[in-house]
């Protein structure tokens, strides 16, 4: 009996000295708030009652920071490359030919094979001068306004409807119009047509000024 009226006392005692500490004790609140947009805060924090430090009015700090960044950046597109041709064999008179053509916006390539004539002759001259065909192979150098008129100034016009020497000449002049090199050749007819005039002029002029000359020198005979 005596043992549990301890318990009771000491029960009671528990329960005042808890009652007591509840309405005696205050809760620590901190000394300071901070409010920030963008950054690192420390804030200490306890019971203090006097050993905060503040700022001239109030207690708080605010800082906003913005940034903003904008980037155009422009560049051209991959280089177009033009395309590359090759001849097939060695005996092929063919060239590639290829063009490339880049822009900003757009890019165009292209390419083809084009045949050299020239070529062409000197292979065809070739085998017709192998096979026994001298004047045939002459003739197919002829087809270049170069061979023609080197042929013409040699004095051994090309050959021309079978025919060859002075009567390849003849027919030369009278179908002018058939030569490979007539553009010019009607160039260089105009040009010595001029020359000739104008030494014509000249030499006009000169007799005319001799014959004065001799008009001058004449005595006169009185009747």
């Amino acid at each position: 009996m005596e043992s549990l009226r301890m318990d009771y006392r000491f029960t009671a005692i528990l329960i005042l000295m808890l009652t007591m500490l509840a309405f005696f004790t205050e809760p620590a609140y901190p000394a300071e708030s901070q409010t920030n947009v963008s950054g690192s805060n420390t804030s200490i924090e306890g019971g203090y009652t006097g050993g905060a430090t503040t700022y001239q009015s109030g207690s708080s700090s605010n800082t906003t920071s913005t940034t903003n960044s904008t980037s155009n950046v422009k560049s051209a597109p991959p280089t177009s490359s033009a395309p590359s041709y090759n001849s097939m064999t060695q005996d092929v008179c063919a060239v590639g030919v290829s063009l490339g053509v880049q822009t900003f916006g757009l890019g165009i390539s292209g390419g083809k094979h084009a045949i050299d004539k020239n070529c062409e002759r000197l292979k065809l001259a070739r085998i017709l001068n192998d096979f026994g065909m001298k004047v045939a192979a002459v003739a197919i150098l002829c087809q270049d306004e170069r061979v023609f008129e080197s042929m013409i100034q040699a004095g051994t016009p090309c050959p021309i409807d079978g025919k060859i020497g002075k009567e390849a000449k003849e027919l030369w002049g009278k179908y002018d119009h058939e030569r490979p090199d007539y553009t010019t050749y009607v160039k260089r007819m105009k040009d010595r047509e001029k020359a000739d005039l104008k030494a014509q002029k000249e030499m006009t002029k000169e007799l005319n000024k001799m014959d004065k000359e001799l008009l001058d020198t004449k005595p006169i005979h009185n009747k």
